[in-house]
Order: C-alpha cells, then structure tokens, then sequence
C-alpha cells in the first residue's frame, strides 16, 4: 500500500478528483453549436459531406476529424505504478491523468480507456478495432511478459503510431538522466556496475537502453522478487528476463548492490535499505523510481551515503527521473507534428508597406539561409498567423496551418502580449527569459511567485553549465524549501 495512503497529500488528493465535475476530463465542442445552422452543419443534413469525402479519399479523415490530433491511453491495470495488479477500473484515475498530460504539455486530446482483461489476445483485438478513431495509441501499466507481446503485436498491425509508454519513456529518460550522472560523478557509462531492481517492462527497456547508449551487458545485473536473475534459474522466468540472467555467485539484491556504482529501482517501495546503500561503490548513483513511494526514500539514501547522486519518481523531491518528462513528446513526434513559426508584425505579407514590417521580412530571410528547414513565414499579423482561414488567403505561405511559435518584433510587443495572455488566459508563464547576453542573466518581475523565481533560477544554473562545461553542486534543500517551491 502507498505511503501517501491517508496522508495529507492523500487526503487532498481524493478531493482534488471529487470535485465537481469528478475526474480530471470532459469534452468540450470545438465548433460553433448555438443555433440551427450550427447543428444543420455539425450533425444531420450537413455532416454527410464530410462522410462522403472520407469514404472517397479515406485520409481525408485527418482533414475533417480529430483523428490527427487524438490519442487513446489504453490500459487493463494490470501494473498500475508501484501499486500493481489493481485492475482497470481502480487504474482509471491514473489514465485520466495521463490524457490530462497529452492536453496540458502537447495540446493533443486524448481518451482514457480501460479493458477488464488480461487475456493478451482480446486486448489486442480490442484495441485494433479502435484505429478508426484515433491517431495513436499509448499503452498503459500492463504488466511484463504480456506487454511485450501487446506492443508488438499492434506495432506490427496497425497503421498508427503505438507506444508503450512504462517501456520507451521510462528508458529515454533514465538513460538521459544516468548520462549526466555519470558524468558529474566522473565515471564512464562502459565502466560502472547497475544493479536494476525489477525485471518487468520499465526494467527490462531501461537495461536495453543502457546497454545502446555505452553499459556493458555483463556491467548489469537484475533483479526480481525472487532475488538475482541468474543463469540457469528457472524459478519466474520468462524469454525476456532471461536475457538479462548472469554468470554470478550473487543471488540476493543485498548482495548485488554491495560495490554496485549505479542502483536503478522500478520495483516497489522500500526494497533498499540505508545499509545496503552504505555498501555502494564511491560517489554511487541512486534512481529509486518507484511510484508513488521509492525503493529507498530521498532523506534516507543521502543519508546514509551524503556522496550518492539521489533521485526519485516523484515531483516533490530534487532530481524527478519519470516517464512524465518526456511524455507525451515521444509519442506525439510521431504524428510528425513540427514548430511552425510566424514572425510577427502589424502588416501580412507586405500589406503595409513600412520599415518595421520590412525589417521583419528580412528576419525571415535571414533565418530561412541559415536554417533552410525551418517552417517559418512572415511578416504576419498575429491574427492571421493564428487563423487557419485567414492563412488561406496567402496560398503561397509555407506554414500549410496555423503557427505554433510565435516571434514578437520588439520586447514591447512581447512583454504586453505575456502579460495579457497571463492575466486575461491565466496561462502559465516561464520568463521573461533573456537571451544574447554573455552570462546567463534573467529579470524577476515584481510579483513573481515562488514558482517562477525557481523556474528562471533552474534555467540560469542549466546555461551557466553549459557555457563553462561545470557543474554546480546538487543543492542541499530542507523538506521546507521544497514545500515553499510547490505552494
């Protein structure tokens, strides 16, 4: 049982989701509905025009439909985080958050589905019926072996993107975050020694992508509930553990972490004890990524070892190592969706003539030599550049949809137009963020919250790193400072 279980954050928590409307989700119309021409458009006569193209050019479904912009979060709650087999009803609040994070980070909508079955066979079929609706499919917290085979499966028979998002996204980002890592503690990936707690789809995907970015296979050793995944065992084995099974007199986790240089923890709260972590390598590397609650909790291992690199799952501690880091990118870049940038100005295309809006112009020219690449137009007018139909007046722009990025001719038109957006929209701002200058150097604005002062300081500290190639010591914060960085 999680740790948060009838704690304050757990208590919140279950109000948070009560409230009304219950849940995190609700579908809100994206066309006009209000009188009868409205809903002649949208549904009876009108709506079978747009039928009859699809059933004449079926791509056209990404032209008339939210196909292209939707996603299924599809899971049967068979490994639901640490918590485990707790079926698909109880994992739904977990997928719900999940789409919230498609919306929140990407602008992609996305539906929660649960399937009440662990047989692998109507899972799948179930799923490959639904291809007419979605753009993509994200695979959920289904437990290991079966989730192999699921993703493989529909990977090979549909003809939409599908990922499992426990396997690859847990993978990119613990390998990214074991490179720097490594790296600050002075080690090379193809030297140290991992021991991976956990031996399902997370585990095994992380060992695999270890192993492409510099580990040596023989460097890993793996464990399960039943200890060390070595050769010739046979007791809770699959092909894909065995894959992973070592040439080693080792057949407990105690004994495997003793020397180990790097602990990788996706199994269950409270597998690691300051003791064991005491036994480590010098300078050792500690990802206890269990969720809700680690194997080891952040206090406890910088205590035990004040030298190791800790990080945990979780947001509310230093160093979050979480599939949610890079979610939902890794998916929605394969819906090929690219930036396309309007370089902003009070004129579209030289509908009025002026040096500010020709001064504009020549931006792009000079950002289309040096990037050729790069989708990119201008000058525009903010409401053009948005616009979709205004777009279409200017068949020859090469945007093809509205733009995603937008570039302001001067900090006065930038430094208005964030500040209504902030104070009209209540969109969440990250800046004013400086560029150009020859040290990393950013301007609190008054009123700035808790939040954004920890924002642009995080941004300052990751470019002053850059710039000179150091690092600056991982900071000590009290459970109080990181309590003052959530409020």
């Amino acid at each position: 049982m999680s740790r948060t279980h009838g704690s304050a954050i757990g208590l919140e928590s279950l109000e948070y989701h009560r409230r009304s409307p219950r849940g995190k989700l609700e579908i809100t119309p994206t066309k006009p509905c209000a009188t009868q021409h409205d809903l002649t458009l949208a549904y009876s006569p009108g709506v079978a025009e747009p039928c009859l193209a699809i059933y004449e050019r079926p791509d056209d479904i990404y032209e008339y439909t939210t196909k292209g912009n939707l996603v299924a979060v599809i899971s049967n709650g068979t490994a639901v985080l640490g918590l485990g087999n707790i079926g698909a009803a109880a994992g739904k609040p977990v997928m719900e958050g999940k789409a919230l994070l498609f919306k929140r980070f990407a602008d992609v909508d996305s539906i929660d589905i649960e399937l009440a079955t662990e047989d692998p066979e109507a899972f799948i079929a179930a799923v490959k019926l639904m291809e007419p609706s979605f753009g993509g499919i994200n695979l959920e917290d289904i437990k290991a072996p079966e989730c192999f085979y699921i993703e493989e499966r529909l990977r090979a028979e549909m003809n939409i993107p599908v990922m499992h998002d426990d396997q690859h996204g847990t993978a990119i980002i613990s390998g990214a975050a074991l490179l720097n890592a490594c790296e600050i503690v002075g080690k090379r990936l193809s030297d140290v020694r991992i021991v991976i707690n956990g031996a399902g789809a997370s585990a095994i995907a992380c060992a695999n992508f270890y192993i492409a970015l510099g580990a040596r296979r023989e460097n890993i050793i793996m464990c399960d509930s039943k200890g060390v995944i070595y050769q010739g065992r046979t007791v809770g084995m699959n092909p894909y553990k065995a894959a992973f099974s070592a040439a080693t007199p080792l057949r407990t986790l105690e004994q495997a972490i003793a020397g180990a240089d790097v602990f990788v923890g996706l199994s269950v709260a409270g597998a690691v004890t300051p003791e064991m972590v005491k036994t480590m390598a010098t300078r050792p590397i500690i990802f206890a990524m269990a969720n809700p609650d680690p194997e080891i909790g952040y206090e406890e291992a910088k205590t035990a070892r004040p030298d190791a690199i800790v990080a945990t799952g979780r947001s509310d501690y230093p160093n979050q190592v979480n599939n949610v880091l890079g979610f939902p990118f890794i998916l929605v870049r394969q819906f090929d969706i690219e930036p396309r940038i309007a370089m902003l100005s009070f004129s579209s295309f030289g509908s009025t003539r002026h040096p500010r809006s020709e001064m504009v112009r020549q931006a792009v020219e000079i950002a289309r030599q040096r990037a050729p690449g790069l989708y990119i137009e201008g000058e525009l007018m903010a409401d053009t550049a948005l616009s979709e139909e205004l777009l279409r007046d200017y068949p020859f722009n090469t945007l093809g949809q509205p733009a995603n990025v937008l570039i302001f001719p001067n900090l006065e038109a930038g430094n208005i137009a964030y500040k209504l957006m902030r104070e009209l929209a209540h969109a969440e701002v990250v800046g004013p963020i400086l560029v150009g200058m020859r040290r990393p150097v950013h301007v609190l604005q008054r009123g700035d919250s808790v939040r954004s002062i920890a924002n642009l300081a995080a941004l300052a500290v990751v470019e002053a790193q850059r710039l000179d190639g150091s690092h600056v010591p991982e900071p000590e914060f009290s459970e109080e400072d990181w309590a003052a960085t959530r409020a």
